[in-house]
């Protein structure tokens, strides 16, 4: 059956009538929407929206990363041919998920750009389902997290990362993918003490009370100890996952913008993500995905399997049964 859909679908991102389903166009051909969903702004009966933030406006090193949702969704495509290993069942044939498209935004007025990114979460929640946004710099979580905020309250953060990013922001005035954290914290739109950052090796004295797992923590006590503690502190809460690619050793992840040494092995990242099935989690991101930094394309695959794996998580306890 797969064959015979191989020989006939194409552009299945425009074509394809059922949300529901696996796919089985060409990896190398057609239109490449993220999983091979079909591109839409309707939201009607829709269980999950991708979206993608071009934007890199943000960094304070090596930009790149306004490229990132098109190598995610073209790196995407070799995956929709079967259900995701190891979580038994199939998220593309159970729930309807779409690819939302892109946030549309004036690049050369960048004060304007984080009230436009939290109006265009908040609108897809407010149709009623859930995102998993595809990054763009790590500012984009900021704007995000305003808009899950004024849903659920204050969420906690599960935060996959080299950097701790609550550096001070005084007048919380900064479009910087450094402090973002920082305002999260003092605005009350996450809960610091029921969130938990993993994967952290670089020095930050005040991440505002945000417990820590870094790299080192992962290396040396595996990947269940992480998950028990992580468990042990965002609980059944309303948590959010955001997942910066250089949480991923620059060996496993090199197209980024702010590569550092002593990072998660790409096995870590995802043993991590599936042991953590049962967790609260309504929403989520993959950033700073960087190509023009990668040739192998290597980054870009890591991206889309981080965000696929979040739509594992996001629909484990929504599974019929569960």
């Amino acid at each position: 059956m797969a064959l015979e859909d191989a020989k006939k679908q194409v552009d299945v991102a425009f074509t394809r009538e059922a949300r529901q389903g696996l796919a089985f166009e060409n990896a190398f051909g057609g239109a490449p929407s993220f999983l091979r969903r079909r591109y839409t702004k309707d939201l009607k009966g829709v269980d999950l929206a991708v979206t993608g933030i071009p934007f890199d406006q943000a960094v304070t090193h090596r930009p790149g990363t306004r490229f990132g949702p098109r190598a995610i969704r073209e790196a995407s495509t070799l995956q929709p041919y079967d259900p995701p290993y190891g979580w038994g069942f199939s998220p593309l044939e159970e729930f309807s998920i779409v690819d939302y498209g892109d946030l549309a935004f004036d690049y050369a007025k960048v004060s304007d750009f984080p009230d436009a990114l939290t109006a265009h979460i908040r609108g897809i929640l407010a149709a009623g389902p859930g995102t998993v946004v595809l990054g763009g710099d790590h500012y984009i979580t900021f704007p995000i997290l305003k808009a899950y905020a004024e849903k659920f309250g204050p969420v906690s953060l599960l935060h996959f990362d080299a950097h701790s990013d609550t550096w001070p922001d005084e007048d919380l005035s900064r479009i910087d993918h450094g402090t973002m954290f920082y305002k999260a914290v003092k605005t009350g739109v996450i809960d610091p003490e029921a969130s938990v950052q993993i994967g952290i090796r670089t020095h930050n004295g005040d991440t505002l009370g945000i417990p820590t797992i870094d790299a080192r923590e992962v290396h040396e006590k595996g990947t269940a100890a992480a998950v028990t503690k992580i468990r042990e502190i965002v609980g059944q809460r309303p948590c959010y996952l955001t997942f910066d690619i250089d949480c991923l050793d620059p060996a496993f992840a090199p197209g980024t913008g702010t590569p550092v040494w002593g990072g998660l092995a790409s096995w870590q990242a995802a043993a991590i993500l599936r042991d953590l099935a049962g967790i609260n989690l309504v929403g989520g991101d993959v950033v700073e995905v960087s190509p023009p930094y990668d040739t192998t394309g290597a980054t870009a695959i890591a991206g889309a399997h981080v965000a696929h794996e979040i739509i594992c998580l996001y629909f484990w306890n929504r599974r019929e049964g569960a």
